[in-house]
Order: C-alpha cells, then structure tokens, then sequence
C-alpha cells in the first residue's frame, strides 16, 4: 500500500498550503536542541541498517513497541538488528494518532523516497532498500545534513567534557555550526551519589581543586568561559522537581562542606544550594549572552526493576504534576532583581502549565531582545498534532507567537529532521485556519513573516547565530 503523505500532508486550507510551499519548506533548520552523536558527524558515520541509524537509543520507539506486547529482547535485548526492525514493522500499524506513525512515513519518504507504508509485509523490501542507500555515500551524516539544510546544531553537554569533538569540526570550518550546549545538571544534584565523582571530573576539567563552595562557582565560571571560547549558544537544564529557597552564599557553602564531609542533607539545605547556585549560573549565562533552557516536570526512572537492568533514557520516564509558579518566579525573579536574567527558554513536560509558562515569560520581558523570556515548544510527550497546535495557540492567546523561536527535535536520531517539517505544516494549517475563520486578514506579507520568523530567522537571532 502507498503511504498516505502527499505534498499537501496535514494542509487543509489553501492559505496553509501557499504558506508551507512558498516559504516554510524552503527554510534552512536551526536545532538548537538535541542528543545527536557528534563523533559520528565528524567521522561522517555511514549507519549499517535501518535499525542502527533509527532505532538504537530512540525510547519513543521503545515505549510503543512495549505497549505493542514486544518482548524486551527486541527492543533493548540481544536480538539481531533485522529481528529487532522486523518487530517495530509489526508495531507500526498499530500507532494511528501516534505522531510516531506520521514521523516514520515522512522519514521513509524524506530520506529513501520509500512511498509504502511499513508493516510486517512490507518490512523486507524496505528493509533492503533502505540499507542499500545507506551504505552509499550520499546517505553519510553530513549528507543527510546537508540534505535538511541543517544550518546550526546546538547539542547537550557536560560541564567537564572536553569538547573535543566540537573543536575539531570548527577546526576543519565544517559547513554546519554544531555548538556545545552547557548541561549542568550533575552540578545541582548534590544529593546524588554521583555527586562526589562528578565533583572530581570538574576539578580536572577546570584544573583546580575544589575544596569549597567558592573554588566550585569558580570551575563552574572557568568552564562557562571554556565552553563560549568553543561556540556555546546555551546551556541547558532539566528540572524534575522545582526549587526555589533564599539563602546566603555563607549558608550554601556551609551546605556544600557539609556534603564534602558525607553529611547528610534536609530538603531545605538541598533546595537552597540548588537555588544559589542556579542563579549563580543564570549570571553567567547572562554575561555571555547565552540563552538559558529549563527543561521542568518530567518524571523519571519510574520502573525501578527495568532502569536497574537497562538504564535511564530507556522509556520509562512519564509527566510530573508538581506545582511550578511561585518557584519559577522566584528563581526568574531573583536573576532579574540584579540584571542578570539571561535570554531563557521555558518548557513543561505538563501540558497543564502551559498558562503558567506563558504567563511567566510575559513578566520578563526587555526592549533591547523581542521574546526574550519565551514559552518554549511542544516538548516529549505533547510533542503531537495537538500537543503543538495547543502550545501554540496558548502562547498566541497570552504572548506574541509572532517572537515564538519555533521548534528543535530533542532527539538522538540523525532521520529526525522531518519534525521540523511536521511543526511547519501543523503552524501553516494553524495560520491558514485562522485565516479561513475570519480570525486575522489574508495578508500574504504578513503570514509569510511570521513563518520565516518562527520556523527560522527568529531562532537565528535568539541564539546569535
């Protein structure tokens, strides 16, 4: 059976179609997050079969196969990579109102030109085809980037790592910007056992050692300044429980001695060095010019029997219900009583903070930088028809979508490039609705504005690019 894109896939109206032909299609991509495999950019990795480049790592795919009744074995198990394909062929019929059944067929279609549908019939042949063309230059990594036009790649990085990766590619003047994105999150989670270790890496990373409070927010700094020397846009947060609770640097350096010594923490000790710390960080981002993204209200490891025999990231993460307003205001509100708030970027795994979120970013706002607190896009779980069109008209209805910095893929796989166009042909379909219902004026000037804006230029001048 053919598959059901065609060039006018998820356009209804005939102002969305103008729109997404005209302009959107057209637009070079800015990802400015995601977990792509740097080494594999630079070594110009050709993937050995479909399951290699589209199904290792991606827990999306996972999480519907384990729902499909598909044993573990051919999920994350030991099972052949053909096995494993032929298993996720069996599940796919089963995802209509999945944005995973409209992502594989825009990938099959966009990447291979393979026009059929995938199901345990036709899996061989595509399976064959597929292979085929990847193991032949024109299917390499910086092919399949340059194909996307795949302008700027912000990926996600530790504090301690070395960059060299990134420093190589900028060495050789690689046509695609792929910045480091300063990811912290091992720094603020004080309470874990991992914290000590890591503490350590930092240490060498920044070549120092660290004996106090002072002596961290100093490699935390000198990494900062590392990270911008090497093409850092942003850092990069993910927050599943929000915190927000004043104390004294003296308190939090108390606080951090106390956890150099193996003390135990309260909640409240935790909770402020996260706080002053954050802030701290906020400042020099703010500094630098960078944008600042919070990643809020996932939560993670649920099942503990598989994360002990798989991992995290492994699928087993869901949405949290915490609450967020009074500490998101306060941790934002804090950076800015000092001036130093920097461009940030604000995104719930919980759709129900949509208000809070858009609401917020309006309280920051500054007359030199449009957007610059901003609703951040349709993340994870909401990153669906609806989730998108929601976020959408939310931040339409509180905000100005106009200044929105649209979309990025959040995502390990190098096929997940044609999310960006599936965001662009919801946003065209949305414009033209509105368009169609009377709702603002068919002025073709205007609307081509706001998607070249929110699909690209705006994203170009957020980050510095």
């Amino acid at each position: 059976m053919k598959t059901f894109i065609t060039d006018d896939f998820l356009l209804y109206n005939e102002t969305a179609k103008e729109l997404y032909h005209q302009t959107a299609k057209h637009l070079p991509i800015i990802d400015y997050h995601n977990h792509l495999d740097q080494v594999a950019i630079l070594e110009d990795t050709n993937y050995k079969n479909l399951a290699e480049i589209w199904l290792a790592g991606d827990h999306y795919k996972w999480r519907a196969m384990r729902a499909n009744g598909i044993s573990e074995e051919y999920i994350t198990g030991d099972k052949s990579d053909y096995e494993k394909f032929l298993a996720w062929a069996k599940t796919v019929p089963n995802t209509f109102g999945n944005p995973l059944y409209h992502w594989t067929h825009l990938e099959l279609l966009n990447y291979f030109g393979i026009d059929d549908v995938l199901n345990e019939e036709t899996a061989p042949a595509i399976w064959e085809e597929a292979n085929k063309k990847l193991n032949s230059p024109e299917w390499s990594i910086r092919s399949l980037l340059k194909k996307d036009k795949v302008e700027f790649l912000g990926t996600t990085d530790d504090p301690a790592d070395d960059l060299a990766t990134h420093i190589a590619l900028a060495k050789e003047g690689y046509e695609t910007k792929v910045s480091p994105s300063f990811r912290p999150d091992n720094g603020l989670s004080i309470e874990k056992d991992g914290f000590l270790p890591w503490l350590e890496k930092l240490g060498k990373a920044a070549d120092t050692a660290i004996e106090s409070y002072d002596e961290f927010l100093q490699a935390l700094a000198k990494r900062v300044d590392y990270f911008d020397e090497h093409g850092c846009r942003s850092s990069d947060h993910g927050i599943s429980v929000l915190f927000y609770e004043q104390a004294t640097k003296e308190e939090v350096a108390t606080v951090f001695r106390k956890r150099l010594n193996g003390e135990t923490l309260s909640a409240k000790e935790i909770d402020q060095y996260k706080t002053f710390t954050l802030v701290s960080l906020g400042e020099f981002y703010a500094d630098k010019g960078w944008v600042m993204q919070l990643h809020l209200s996932p939560l993670r490891n649920n099942n503990t029997r598989m994360f002990n025999k798989i991992g995290p990231d492994s699928g087993f993460d869901s949405i949290g219900d915490l609450p967020i307003a009074d500490k998101l205001s306060g941790l934002l509100d804090a950076m800015e009583e000092k001036n130093k708030l920097p461009k940030t970027i604000l995104y719930s795994l919980n759709s129900n903070d949509y208000h809070v979120l858009a609401s917020m970013a309006g309280n920051y706002q500054d007359d030199e930088i449009p957007g610059k607190v901003q609703f951040g896009t349709a993340w994870w779980f909401n990153d669906t028809i609806d989730g998108m069109e929601d976020q959408m008209k939310i931040l339409a209805n509180v905000g100005l979508i106009s200044n929105f910095v649209g979309m990025l893929t959040d995502s390990r796989s190098f096929l997940s490039f044609s999310r960006h166009e599936y965001f662009r042909r919801i946003l065209c379909n949305l414009l033209g609705t509105w368009v169609e219902e009377g709702k603002v004026p068919k002025d073709m000037a205007l609307l081509e504005k706001y998607v070249r804006g929110i699909c690209y230029e705006n994203a170009k001048r957020y980050f510095s690019i």
